[in-house]
């Protein structure tokens, strides 16, 4: 039997194309390729986009072909290339291919590119583009840090998120030349599922734009000795695939990492932590300027009452060292109890089995009234259910009695109910 081609991440490339399809009939993405010497990652994403199935546009600067040339870009989109408002008059490519988009998405977007398309300055194809876009568009910022450091930059950053423009956080690491810092373009395949995303939601504008929000994400360790440590299942796969969806509905994300086993998203300002006290000091401090916290994560219940500084050696009579435990703050309930600011939506996840005591459902709820959050999302974690699992079944609870069941399926559509609760909280 012949197996579907899938990219690299698993998901099936054949969707957008069913058999007999016309090509008019896939989804069209404008490909922006901003003048900066990341623009050579944009030939992936272009390669990315093309795989699986999309009618892809390149729309580069005078700039960037300076950095990949025009040859590139058609060879690999299968159409000519040009940044002119000049060439093809008679088509109006200035207006049709912003009219005509599923997505515009920018790869760079510089500091220029930026301030441009936030004032509404149009000077060749790819800002016209942008001014006549009706349809989602996202941007993703490459520069050096202190191009993206100033206020200048961040103020346009700022409005073009006001007005439902999805501006991925660009990644921290090596710059041009020997320079290091933040500014650096996120991966073409994080870049790509932004993309798919935006474009799995279509006619739906991102209506996250201007909230910040902080997810919680994997499992806690708490260390017995320098080798060993007290730990939980959690992959973080629920945490990330949350941080993913709120990117792609525009909002700006703060994801606080605990030993994640999947890469983070594209365009989250991403806090590592190990232990459980620092997530909760990781979490507080984002609370702080937060619309909402997501408590995806799961931290250890306990942790030693002293941690070894050196290697626990085994008895030489066969006995086990007695382990003394305490119990770690509950960083759910005092989130809840002491919120930083009024509005604040906190949500908690509740992974039950169930027990004598009660069905999972009895014991989510009498979490929820216990940890005193908003929402809480109950998963039946038994039988080897959802950890490590790129699919999931839960239920979301409110605090003032309603439940929306979600069937089994992807991480990434429990996410978005997640935020479609969270957004009607705000009203």
């Amino acid at each position: 039997m012949n197996e579907r081609p899938s990219d690299d991440q698993g998901h099936d490339v054949t969707a957008a194309t069913p058999p007999g399809a016309r090509p008019s009939s896939r989804p069209k993405v404008v490909l922006g390729v901003g003048g900066g010497i990341a623009a050579y990652k944009a030939c992936e994403l272009l390669r990315r986009l093309t795989e699986s199935g999309h009618d892809v546009t390149v729309v580069p600067t005078a700039s960037a072909l300076r950095f990949v040339g025009a040859p590139t870009w058609s060879a690999l989109s299968g159409k000519p290339v040009s940044a002119e408002v000049w060439d093809d008059v008679h088509e109006v490519p200035h207006v049709r291919l912003g009219q005509t988009a599923d997505l515009v998405v920018v790869a760079p977007a510089t500091a220029d590119l930026l301030a441009k398309a936030a004032h509404g300055l149009a000077d060749d194809l790819l800002t016209n583009t942008l001014l006549t876009a009706r349809c989602p568009v996202v941007l993703a910022p490459a520069m050096h840090t202190e191009m993206w450091e100033p206020p200048a930059t961040r103020d346009n950053v700022a409005i073009l998120r006001a007005r439902g423009t999805v501006v991925v956080e660009p990644d921290e690491g090596r710059l041009t030349g020997a320079d290091t810092g933040k500014g650096r373009l996120p991966d073409p395949a994080a870049l790509y599922a932004v993309c798919r995303d935006a474009l799995e939601r279509p006619g739906q504008q991102p209506d996250l734009a201007g909230r910040h929000v902080v997810v919680s994400a994997g499992g806690t360790r708490e260390y017995l000795d320098p080798v060993r440590f007290l730990g939980n299942r959690s992959s973080g796969r629920m945490g990330v695939a949350l941080a993913a969806a709120a990117v792609a509905r525009g909002a700006r994300v703060t994801l606080v990492g605990a030993n994640l086993e999947v890469a983070p998203p594209a365009g989250v300002d991403l806090v590592r932590v190990e232990t459980t006290a620092q997530l909760r000091d990781a979490v507080l401090d984002a609370a702080s300027a937060a619309d909402a916290v997501v408590m995806a994560a799961a931290p250890a219940d306990f942790r030693p009452a002293e941690a070894s500084g050196a290697k626990i050696k085994k008895a030489a009579d066969g006995s086990a060292p007695p382990l003394s435990l305490v119990q770690n703050p509950d960083i759910l309930a005092g989130l809840s109890a002491d919120r930083p600011h009024a509005g604040l939506v906190v949500v908690g996840f509740a992974a039950e089995t169930g027990d004598a005591t009660g069905s999972v459902l009895d014991l989510a709820r009498a979490k929820l009234a216990r940890k005193g959050c908003d929402l809480l999302v109950a998963n039946d974690v038994g039988d080897g259910k959802v950890f490590g699992r790129d699919d999931t079944e839960a239920v979301v609870l409110g605090a003032d009695g309603t439940e929306t069941p979600v069937p089994a399926g992807p991480k990434s559509g429990l996410a978005h109910v997640v935020w479609d609760r969270v957004a009607a909280l705000w009203g």
